[in-house]
């Protein structure tokens, strides 16, 4: 224990020495030095949490048993999917995790020095884009919380400016704040965040899933939301496809991994985050997501893949909330 004590601090030694080294290049900033590496496995966890547990991946996982399949047939999709996204983030976060720097920096080796801001800023501008589907989906949530809770608003509602409402804009405009905010914080901010975000989000999840079972009876649920009849070429193709979305949809945060990899304490603690993160994770949100779907139409008259769709449909104001 003692000699790992040693290793540890000539390490953390060595990226000082080059963070020092570094101070004043105009190929380094404050964001592509070597960092300190705090994050244990449960760090990893949750960031892999964060990137499942959303109103998009909620709707990724419905579409995935809408694809003609049986249940099992799925599954088999879900796991060698994500078990392919789980290798391929395995292999991208050793280097950023050895040198404690981030994808533009590893980018560098391939591409070179001034090479590598082509890849950084493509990777950037689909990151945009990404972010504001994800900041449009809750602010479409915040909306169904402010109708429900300020029925006045309804007005704000009528009026549309480039193809979203007044009170769609306000709190689309909000939540980016929010947002925003947030990744102006220090990392460790952020890891704290997600750390007890995704929990959270399981618990919500998971009190939904309940309700719609008592309310619709399991009798009403199903692991195939589709009553299509696929030929044995036809299932075998859907499964290529199911695994192909799988590994489409994780590609910017897997190409990105090494930006949170670099952080990592070990390769153990990587590797540990990363099966609970991708395989784990993924397929018990998925079973929860697909759950709660196919027992929407019982309780509600009509399939709800969107959860926002669902939170319009509950009469009780704090679970709307909550949720």
């Amino acid at each position: 224990m003692g000699g790992i004590g040693v290793l540890k601090e000539k390490r953390m030694t060595d990226i000082e020495a080059v963070r020092d080294a570094c101070r004043g290049s105009f190929l380094a900033n404050e964001d592509l030095l070597p960092t300190k590496q705090t994050w244990n496995w449960y760090n990893i966890f949750a960031f892999w949490m964060s990137d499942v547990h959303s109103a998009g991946g909620y709707v990724f996982a419905g579409t995935l048993f809408s694809l003609g399949l049986a249940g099992w047939q799925v599954f088999v999709s879900l796991i060698l999917g994500i078990l392919i996204v789980q290798v391929l983030a395995n292999l991208i976060g050793v280097p950023s995790q050895k040198c404690a720097v981030p994808f533009p920096v590893m980018s560098r080796m391939t591409f070179g020095v001034l090479g590598s801001n082509i890849p950084a800023l493509i990777r950037g501008i689909i990151a945009i884009v990404w972010y504001g589907i994800q900041t449009y989906l809750a602010s479409a949530a915040m909306l169904v919380i402010v109708l429900y809770f300020i029925p006045s608003a309804e007005s704000l509602v009528q009026t549309h400016v480039l193809g979203l409402s007044v009170l769609g804009w306000i709190c689309f405009l909000t939540m980016w704040l929010l947002q925003t905010a947030l990744f102006l914080c220090s990392m460790n901010v952020i890891r704290h965040f997600i750390d007890w975000a995704g929990p959270i989000v399981y618990v919500v999840m998971v009190v939904l899933m309940i309700y719609i079972i008592i309310e619709a009876g399991w009798e009403n649920i199903s692991f195939s939301l589709s009553d299509e009849k696929l030929s044995s070429g036809q299932i075998a193709w859907n499964i290529v496809v199911g695994i192909s979305l799988i590994v489409s949809y994780f590609a910017g945060p897997t190409l990105n991994f090494g930006d949170f990899s670099r952080y990592s304490r070990s390769l153990r603690d990587m590797h540990r985050g990363n099966f609970w993160g991708l395989p784990v994770n993924f397929v018990f949100f998925s079973s929860i997501a697909v759950i709660t779907i196919s027992g929407t139409p019982a309780v509600f008259g009509e399939m709800l893949i969107d959860p926002i769709q669902v939170m319009g449909h509950l009469d009780n104001k704090w679970v709307t909330l909550l949720l």
